[in-house]
């Protein structure tokens, strides 16, 4: 069995988790998340804890018993606590704005760009140059975060662009004579 697949997931208050055969449902504080279950992992749930164990001896089996407990542990973290990414903007003239349910950017095109969010994500602009889209569902969390990063990414000489809050880019040295 995997080394992941045998620390149990504790529950935290609030949360109610649901295992049937084909889906895991968790509900929390923070909304309500689905994941297919695999019929390769015996999921049960012993009071306030849930344990994942391997259907068989095949490699699949037990490396599949350790991504489905990581995947449960984010939605548990997730309907409880819920999940955050932070981007900043770096140049002149860059800004973000939020609106509602879409995101309005500056970043040095001839046009303005607009990002809708997906449902159950939601953004803020604490500064201008500064964004915050928090959720329940960790890799929609990502996945939003990468996209705004995707319209004008850190370009490597001067460092402009959208970047994570805690990202370094290394700046390259300009061309000599």
């Amino acid at each position: 069995m995997s080394r992941v697949a045998r620390i149990p997931v504790s529950l935290e208050k609030g949360v109610e988790i649901q295992v049937g055969e084909s889906e895991i449902t968790v509900k929390g504080p923070q909304g309500t998340l689905r994941q297919a279950a695999s019929g390769l992992v015996h999921v049960k749930v012993d009071g306030g804890e849930i344990h994942f164990a391997a259907a068989d001896e095949s490699r699949e089996a037990k490396a599949m018993s350790g991504t489905m407990r990581a995947l449960v542990a984010a939605m548990v973290h997730g309907v409880s606590k819920g999940f955050e990414r932070r981007l900043t903007l770096v140049g002149v003239g860059y800004r973000a704005q939020a609106q509602g349910d879409k995101l309005n950017l500056s970043l040095g095109f001839s046009h303005p760009v607009e990002h809708h969010m997906p449902t159950g994500i939601k953004v803020e602009t604490p500064t201008q140059t500064e964004i915050v889209i928090k959720g329940a569902d960790k890799q929609r969390v990502g996945q939003v975060a990468a996209e705004i990063r995707a319209y004008r990414p850190p370009e490597p000489y001067k460092g402009k662009g959208v970047r994570y809050a805690n990202e370094t880019v290394v700046l390259k040295e300009t061309k000599k004579k």
